[in-house]
């Protein structure tokens, strides 16, 4: 697992307008909890902060000005909805050997049979592991795996000391052949159904009937020689 140690100081200011001054001198505002204790209200490097969190469950080791350090697994992540930028943190403060539950990514490894299609179902898994060796990510092979195919989240390999805590039985990836048209229209049909969606019924096509009167009947006909 990835470790990073990073600076941090106790802030006094709270509020929009104490964090919009915080972010202006390219720090994070963030909150420190766990143990009982009273949360920590601190500041952390923006740029620093944002590349230690490119890797999930990252342990961020605190560093504050009177020397002494704080363990912490990212809790909580909020970022601007348009620019991306980190707004603010919640850590969860943790300690060497307890466990902690945690999301771990899953990354699915191999090619299924051909003509397949693989649907992940899943893309973490909740385990209960030791908060400093908490595993970076956890495979699923699908390699060569036919049509039919379902692999649960208790047939995942995990690292000893590390507990499976989401359902067993819980669908991670399906490995299916593609829908015919027929049938996804059966589907499309039915998901409309339960919306209480109603399609519009085509109009008919107008067909065009021509009515001969006798008498246009007589004009029509070639006129008969006479003898």
């Amino acid at each position: 697992m990835s470790e990073v140690r990073i600076k941090a100081e106790a802030r006094t200011e709270f509020g929009k307008g104490a964090a919009r001054r915080i972010r202006r001198d390219h720090q994070v505002p963030a909150v420190l909890y766990g143990h009982g204790l009273a949360p920590r209200h601190i500041s952390l490097p923006g740029h620093e902060l944002m590349l230690a969190l490119k890797t999930a469950n990252v342990l961020l080791t605190l560093g504050f000005a009177d020397g002494s350090e704080e363990l912490a697994l990212p809790k909580d992540i909020q970022r601007d909805p348009v620019r991306g930028v980190l707004e603010h943190v919640d850590l969860l403060m943790v300690r060497r050997g307890e466990k902690v539950k945690v999301d771990v990514p899953l990354h699915v490894v191999g090619h299924a049979a051909p003509d397949t299609i693989v649907v992940s179902e899943l893309t973490t898994l909740e385990v209960l592991a030791e908060a400093t060796n908490i595993p970076a990510f956890f495979e699923v092979n699908i390699e060569g795996r036919p049509a039919g195919s379902q692999i649960l989240a208790k047939e995942i390999e995990l690292p000893t000391g590390v507990e499976l805590v989401t359902d067993a039985e819980h669908l991670v990836v399906n490995v299916t052949l593609p829908q015919s048209e027929a049938a996804l229209e059966a589907e499309l049909a039915d998901a409309e159904a339960e919306l209480g969606i109603e399609r519009d019924e085509p109009e008919p096509e107008a067909v065009s009937v021509t009515v001969e009167t006798a008498d246009a009947a007589e004009e029509a006909a070639p006129a008969e020689s006479a003898e």
